[in-house]
C-alpha cells in the first residue's frame, strides 16, 4: 500500500483495491458524487450499484459513523470515511477474521463516531460473500489513501496558486506593454519584487520544457531583484524586467557579472537578448529591443547579445509627426461602442498594439479567440480607414501608436523642411497618406540611413521581402529561389541588421518606413 501511495497515489491504490476486491473501488463525496474510481473489469460496476454507493455515502455522511455496509443480493458495498480515524485505522482486535469491522451490519452503522460529515468516503463493491481479510485490508488502506488524497488536494491548490501568480505577473506585463503604468504598479504591489525604474528588458529563450528551471536560475543569479514573467506568446521564452545599472536598487555584489550574462553562462542551451536601459513606461520598447537582440544572439557562440544603439522612429518625427499620429488615431480614440459588450477604444488600442507586435499570436497574448481578434481588426481598419492586410498601412499604424506612447518632450524639435508635399505612398490609404511628409524630415532621413546602412549595396532580398508584404512564399518566388533559400537569406540579414525579421515582433515596419523615407529623398525623374 505504501509503495503504491508513493509511486502512483490515489489512482494506483484504487486500481489495486478493485483487483483485490474483484469489483469496484472509488472515492465518493458526501453528496454522492464519484470523485475517483477504478474497476477490475468494465462491467464490474453496474448502474444500480453506483446509485447504491451514492445513497450509502450520503447516509454515512448524515449519520457521522465510521463505516457502513449494504448487501444488494449479489454484491456488498463497504464504505469508510477518509478522515477522523485513529492512527493506523481500526484496531485489529475489532476486526473478526474474514468478517466486517466490529459493529458494522448490513442494516446500518454504529452511532456517532470519528467520521467527518464533509469527508469523502472510500467505497468498495465486492461480490458476496465478502472475501476473507478484505475488511481488514480496507481498514488498513484508509490511512495511506487519506494521506494521498490530502497530498493531491494540496498539490492542486499549490498549482492554482502558482497559476494565479503567473497570470498576475502576466497581467502586470500586459499593462506595462500597453502603457498603463500606474495600474501596473498598483497590481504589482501585492507581488514581489517591486517594479524597478529604469529597467533593462531581457528575453531568455529556453530549450525544451525547462522554463521553470531557468526561472529559478534567474532568481538565483540576481537575488530576486528582477520581475520574471513566463511569456504568454512563446512557450519557450522568459521575460525579465531587470533594474538598469543606474537604478536606485541595491546592486549585486561588486564584480559580479550582469544577470543576463550569468544566465547565458550557467544554462548551456539558452539564448539571451537584452535591451538598452529604458524607463519603466517604455517597457514595450525594451521588449522589442530585447527580442531583436535575441535574433542576433542565436547566431553568436556566446548565445548572448545586447541591443545596439538604434533610435526609435517615434523620437524623430517631431511635433508634426505627433499631430499626424493624433489625427490618424482620433477615430479610434473617440470610438464609443454601440453595445455594452462591444470593445471600447482602450480595448481596441490594446488589440492593435498586440497584433502589430505578435501577429496571429496576439490571441495568446490577449486571451481571445481568433474570430474575436479578426472582428476587432476589421473594426479598427474601418474606423481608421486602413487596409490592415497591407504592410504600408500596418507600418503607418505602428508608427502612430508608438508616437502616441512616447512623451511629447522626447520628440525631436521641429525643423522646417524645404521638401514639397509628396503624394500618398503606393499602397497606403488616404488616412495614412500624410505620413510621406513626416518621412521627409531631415531627422527621419538620418534615422533611415542609419537603419539601412548595413545592407546598402545588397538590398535585393530585403526590398523584395518588403514589397511582398513580408510574406516568405512570394518573396522566394520574386527572388527566383526556394522558400528555404529565402529564409536563410533573411536569417543572415537578421544578423547583419541586428533585428528580428522572421518572428514577431519584427523590424519590418521600421524597415518599410526607412525604405520609404529613402525613396522619397531620392531624386525624382
Amino acid at each position: 500500500m505504501h509503495r503504491l501511495a508513493r509511486t502512483g497515489g490515489t489512482a494506483e491504490l484504487l486500481r489495486w483495491l478493485a483487483r483485490r476486491a474483484e469489483g469496484w473501488a472509488g472515492i465518493v463525496g458526501p453528496d454522492g458524487t464519484v470523485l475517483h474510481a477504478a474497476a477490475r473489469t468494465a462491467g464490474a460496476m453496474v448502474p444500480d450499484v453506483a446509485g447504491l454507493v451514492a445513497e450509502s455515502a450520503s447516509a454515512l455522511a448524515e449519520r457521522g459513523v465510521q463505516a457502513y455496509s449494504v448487501d444488494t443480493g449479489e454484491h456488498t458495498a463497504l464504505l469508510f470515511p477518509l478522515s477522523g480515524f485513529p492512527q493506523g485505522g481500526f484496531p485489529r482486535s475489532g476486526l473478526p477474521q474474514g468478517g466486517l469491522p466490529h459493529g458494522i451490519s448490513p442494516q446500518g452503522g454504529f452511532p456517532q463516531g470519528f467520521g467527518d460529515p464533509a469527508a469523502p468516503v472510500l467505497a468498495v463493491v465486492t461480490p458476496r460473500p465478502v472475501a476473507a481479510g478484505l475488511a481488514t485490508l480496507l481498514a488498513d488502506v484508509v490511512l495511506p489513501l487519506s494521506l494521498c488524497l490530502q497530498a493531491e488536494t494540496l498539490e492542486r491548490k499549490r498549482r492554482r496558486v502558482d497559476l494565479a501568480e503567473s497570470r498576475g505577473r502576466e497581467a502586470v506585463l500586459h499593462l506595462l506593454m500597453t502603457g498603463q503604468l500606474s495600474i501596473a504598479q498598483q497590481v504589482a504591489g501585492a507581488l514581489r519584487p517591486r517594479l524597478p525604474d529604469p529597467v533593462r528588458v531581457c528575453v531568455v529563450e529556453c530549450s525544451g520544457d525547462d522554463r521553470d528551471e531557468v526561472a529559478r536560475v534567474c532568481v538565483d543569479a540576481d537575488g530576486g531583484r528582477s520581475w520574471i514573467v513566463r511569456c504568454p506568446v512563446y512557450a519557450r521564452h522568459l521575460i525579465l524586467v531587470m533594474p538598469a545599472e543606474d537604478a536606485g536598487e541595491k546592486a549585486p555584489e561588486p564584480g559580479a557579472a550582469p544577470t543576463d550574462e550569468t544566465v547565458a553562462a550557467r544554462v548551456g542551451d539558452c539564448v539571451v537578448g537584452v535591451s538598452e536601459p529604458v524607463p519603466l513606461a517604455d517597457t514595450a520598447t525594451g521588449y522589442r529591443q530585447a527580442f531583436h537582440a535575441l535574433a542576433v544572439a542565436r547566431e553568436l557562440p556566446t548565445r548572448h547579445a545586447r541591443f545596439g544603439v538604434s533610435p526609435d522612429p517615434a523620437l524623430v518625427v517631431g511635433p508634426a509627426g505627433r499631430r499626424w499620429a493624433d489625427e490618424l488615431l482620433n477615430p479610434l480614440l473617440t470610438h464609443v461602442p454601440r453595445r455594452a459588450q462591444d470593445p471600447g477604444s482602450q480595448e481596441l488600442l490594446a488589440t492593435a498594439t498586440s497584433w502589430l507586435a505578435f501577429s496571429s499570436h496576439a490571441t495568446d497574448h490577449l486571451k481571445v479567440h481568433r474570430n474575436t481578434l479578426a472582428a476587432r481588426l476589421r473594426l479598427i481598419g474601418e474606423l481608421l480607414g486602413l487596409d490592415l492586410h497591407r504592410l504600408a498601412d500596418q507600418s503607418a499604424l505602428d508608427l502612430a501608436l508608438r508616437v502616441r506612447a512616447t512623451p511629447a518632450p522626447a520628440c525631436t524639435p521641429e525643423v522646417p523642411s524645404s521638401a514639397p508635399p509628396f503624394p500618398y505612398a503606393s499602397g497606403t490609404s488616404q488616412a495614412a497618406g500624410g505620413l510621406d511628409t513626416i518621412l521627409c524630415r531631415p531627422a527621419v532621413r538620418d534615422w533611415a540611413d542609419q537603419q539601412l546602412a548595413p545592407v546598402l549595396g545588397a538590398e535585393e532580398t530585403l526590398r523584395t521581402w518588403l514589397r511582398c508584404e513580408g510574406r516568405l512564399g512570394p518573396t522566394a518566388a520574386g527572388l527566383g529561389i526556394s522558400v528555404p533559400g529565402a529564409r536563410k537569406r533573411l536569417t543572415r540579414l537578421e544578423t547583419v541588421l541586428q533585428r528580428s525579421l522572421l518572428r514577431p515582433p519584427s523590424a519590418r515596419y521600421d524597415l518599410w518606413l526607412a525604405w520609404r523615407s529613402r525613396d522619397l529623398a531620392a531624386p525624382r525623374h
